[in-house]
Protein backbone atom coordinates (compact mmCIF):
# COMPACT_ATOMS: atom_id res chain seq x y z
CA UNK A 1 0.00 0.00 0.00
CA UNK A 2 1.29 3.45 -0.96
CA UNK A 3 0.33 6.38 1.28
CA UNK A 4 0.77 10.12 0.76
CA UNK A 5 0.78 12.15 3.99
CA UNK A 6 -0.02 15.85 3.55
CA UNK A 7 0.57 17.80 6.75
CA UNK A 8 2.50 20.97 7.56
CA UNK A 9 3.75 19.52 10.85
CA UNK A 10 6.83 17.33 10.58
CA UNK A 11 6.01 15.89 14.00
CA UNK A 12 2.50 14.93 12.87
CA UNK A 13 3.84 13.27 9.73
CA UNK A 14 6.29 11.26 11.83
CA UNK A 15 3.55 10.23 14.24
CA UNK A 16 1.28 9.10 11.38
CA UNK A 17 4.19 7.13 9.87
CA UNK A 18 4.57 5.31 13.20
CA UNK A 19 0.93 4.30 13.16
CA UNK A 20 1.33 2.99 9.62
CA UNK A 21 4.42 0.92 10.48
CA UNK A 22 4.14 -2.49 8.79
CA UNK A 23 0.94 -1.36 7.03
CA UNK A 24 2.29 0.90 4.28
CA UNK A 25 4.89 -0.36 1.82
CA UNK A 26 5.74 3.15 0.63
CA UNK A 27 5.10 6.54 2.21
CA UNK A 28 5.55 9.94 0.58
CA UNK A 29 5.22 13.22 2.46
CA UNK A 30 4.12 16.68 1.44
CA UNK A 31 4.20 19.67 3.82
CA UNK A 32 1.37 21.75 2.34
CA UNK A 33 -1.83 21.37 0.38
CA UNK A 34 -0.32 23.53 -2.36
CA UNK A 35 2.02 20.70 -3.36
CA UNK A 36 -0.44 17.85 -2.78
CA UNK A 37 -1.68 17.53 -6.37
CA UNK A 38 1.84 17.35 -7.80
CA UNK A 39 2.87 14.88 -5.08
CA UNK A 40 -0.18 12.76 -5.88
CA UNK A 41 0.55 12.84 -9.61
CA UNK A 42 4.20 11.85 -9.07
CA UNK A 43 3.58 9.16 -6.42
CA UNK A 44 0.09 7.82 -7.36
CA UNK A 45 -0.72 6.61 -3.84
CA UNK A 46 -3.45 4.19 -2.81
CA UNK A 47 -4.46 6.58 -0.02
CA UNK A 48 -3.90 10.22 0.91
CA UNK A 49 -3.93 11.30 4.56
CA UNK A 50 -4.77 15.00 4.42
CA UNK A 51 -4.50 17.57 7.21
CA UNK A 52 -6.97 20.43 7.13
CA UNK A 53 -5.18 23.53 8.40
CA UNK A 54 -2.05 24.34 6.41
CA UNK A 55 -0.36 27.60 5.41
CA UNK A 56 -0.66 28.02 1.63
CA UNK A 57 -3.59 25.75 0.80
CA UNK A 58 -5.88 24.01 3.26
CA UNK A 59 -6.77 20.34 3.06
CA UNK A 60 -10.29 20.91 1.78
CA UNK A 61 -9.05 22.85 -1.25
CA UNK A 62 -6.22 20.36 -1.81
CA UNK A 63 -8.70 17.48 -1.62
CA UNK A 64 -10.89 19.16 -4.25
CA UNK A 65 -7.94 19.66 -6.59
CA UNK A 66 -6.84 16.02 -6.30
CA UNK A 67 -10.38 14.68 -6.77
CA UNK A 68 -10.93 16.98 -9.76
CA UNK A 69 -7.82 15.58 -11.44
CA UNK A 70 -8.12 12.00 -10.14
CA UNK A 71 -11.78 11.19 -9.38
CA UNK A 72 -10.98 7.77 -7.93
CA UNK A 73 -8.45 9.12 -5.42
CA UNK A 74 -9.05 7.94 -1.85
CA UNK A 75 -8.47 10.73 0.63
CA UNK A 76 -8.87 10.61 4.39
CA UNK A 77 -8.89 13.80 6.41
CA UNK A 78 -6.62 13.45 9.45
CA UNK A 79 -6.87 16.58 11.56
CA UNK A 80 -6.91 17.90 15.10
CA UNK A 81 -10.14 19.76 14.29
CA UNK A 82 -13.25 17.66 14.69
CA UNK A 83 -16.52 19.43 14.07
CA UNK A 84 -19.62 18.87 11.97
CA UNK A 85 -18.92 21.71 9.51
CA UNK A 86 -15.41 20.46 8.73
CA UNK A 87 -16.61 16.89 8.30
CA UNK A 88 -19.31 18.12 5.92
CA UNK A 89 -16.85 20.24 3.93
CA UNK A 90 -14.42 17.31 3.69
CA UNK A 91 -17.18 15.04 2.44
CA UNK A 92 -18.33 17.60 -0.13
CA UNK A 93 -14.72 18.02 -1.34
CA UNK A 94 -14.50 14.28 -1.99
CA UNK A 95 -12.82 12.89 1.13
CA UNK A 96 -14.00 9.38 1.92
CA UNK A 97 -13.22 9.42 5.63
CA UNK A 98 -12.29 11.54 8.62
CA UNK A 99 -9.96 10.70 11.53
CA UNK A 100 -9.16 13.01 14.46
CA UNK A 101 -5.42 13.18 15.21
CA UNK A 102 -6.11 12.51 18.87
CA UNK A 103 -7.07 8.92 18.02
CA UNK A 104 -4.70 7.65 15.37
CA UNK A 105 -5.19 4.11 16.62
CA UNK A 106 -8.51 4.14 14.72
CA UNK A 107 -6.60 5.10 11.58
CA UNK A 108 -4.23 2.18 12.08
CA UNK A 109 -7.16 -0.19 12.57
CA UNK A 110 -8.82 1.19 9.43
CA UNK A 111 -5.77 0.32 7.34
CA UNK A 112 -5.41 -3.12 8.93
CA UNK A 113 -8.98 -3.85 7.86
CA UNK A 114 -8.33 -2.46 4.36
CA UNK A 115 -5.54 -4.99 3.89
CA UNK A 116 -7.51 -8.06 4.92
CA UNK A 117 -9.12 -8.74 1.51
CA UNK A 118 -5.73 -8.51 -0.24
CA UNK A 119 -4.04 -10.97 2.08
Amino acid sequence: MKVLIVDDSEQARLMIRRYLFNLADEVCECDDGAGALAAYRDFMPDWVLMDWEMKQMDGIEATRSIIDAFPTARILMVTQHNDRELRSAANEAGACGFFPKDNLLDLSEFFKNQQLPNG
